[in-house]
């Protein structure tokens, strides 16, 4: 049998290289090998990670494109119209993210709220720290608003009542009223987003970027948190109004925001200057699901998607087209 090219268009852990390098009949192109630029001559499949934006002229170029796995939940990234139009399948690896990207919202939230990165930055900048006048808030027992009842939010919902008792409410225009029954979650179901903003101490948003989720976050939203409320993206750029968000955090109208996902990634001192000059917000990298056993378990679990489809197996997990 033939080999199939295999090109690796982002990093992947060496243990989900190493796996897909051990299959028979697979010839394997990483990142890193010079041939990764004529992918669409020869790529039978593709596996990508967020880096790589997979157009539709990607699609016409691609003669031998078979099936493109990306890891993480998120396919933005992917024109799947363009990827049905030219018959290919598109897959992702659907859960494994949420424990990481529940944990990683959660010490967000923490260290805005304790002020632990700005502190840090006074002591690293040689600036004295005055105690009683560096007060955080404590976020035990209060009021934790899940936008996006999916996985993520359903884990996210539970390590806040262990860690914090925090009583959840949540909203998701979709899901069904007895979504979090299984699990046995205390919660409320908010029947509006703008209910929830305004009962809120704590917003995180656990959604996936749409047209009817773009901009759901904006100026007008804002307007309805209260004042001492933080707002926590780990889910997708575009989500959040940025111009909006960056004058109510100027303004003091909100406590402070952490950002894992903004509209321009990765984030650099050129495109978000504005925002790292303020000290009630926290910016990363879209790092949520950076823990070693994350990108194992899921860059294994792509790879093993990757070589189903190509192994002629039609029960494949993730399966988006």
């Amino acid at each position: 049998m033939p080999s199939q090219s295999v090109f690796i268009l982002d990093p992947y852990h060496a243990d989900a290289v190493s796996l897909l390098q051990s299959t028979a009949g697979i010839d394997v192109i990483p990142w890193t090998d010079p041939r990764k630029a004529h992918w669409h001559e020869h790529a039978d499949g593709v596996l990508v990670r967020s880096e790589t934006q997979i157009q539709a002229s990607d699609f016409i170029q691609a003669k031998h494109l078979r099936v493109i796995v990306k890891q993480g939940v998120g396919v933005d990234n992917i024109d799947l119209a363009a990827a049905k139009d030219a018959g290919v399948a598109v897959h992702n690896t659907p859960g494994l993210n949420s424990e990481s990207v529940a944990e990683f919202t959660l010490a967000l939230a923490l260290s805005l709220s304790r002020r632990i990165v700005e502190v840090d930055r006074l002591l690293r900048n040689g600036e004295k720290v005055v105690r009683s006048q560096t007060l955080g808030v404590s976020l035990f027992r209060k009021m934790v608003g899940v936008v996006g009842m999916g996985n993520i939010g359903k884990i996210s919902a539970k390590k806040w009542i262990g860690a914090c008792e925090a009583r959840i409410i949540g909203y998701d225009p979709i899901a069904p009223a007895d979504v979090w029954d299984q699990d046995a979650i205390p919660h409320t179901r908010a029947s509006t987003l703008d209910d929830l903003l305004r009962e809120s101490d704590v917003v995180l948003l656990h959604l996936p970027l749409l047209a009817s989720t773009r901009g759901m976050i904006g100026e007008r939203e804002l307007g309805l948190m209260k004042d001492s409320a933080i707002l926590i993206n780990a889910a997708r750029g575009g989500i959040v109004d940025e111009k909006a968000l960056l004058l109510a955090l100027r303004e003091r109208r909100i406590w402070g925001a952490a950002l894992d996902a903004l509209e321009v990634e990765p984030p650099t001192l050129e495109a978000h200057r504005e925002f790292f000059e303020l000290n009630n917000v926290i910016i990363t990298p879209h790092i949520g699901a950076s823990t070693v056993e994350n990108q194992i378990n899921s860059g294994v679990a792509a790879v093993r998607a990757l070589v189903g489809v190509l192994e002629g197996n039609g029960d494949v997990p993730g399966k988006l087209v």
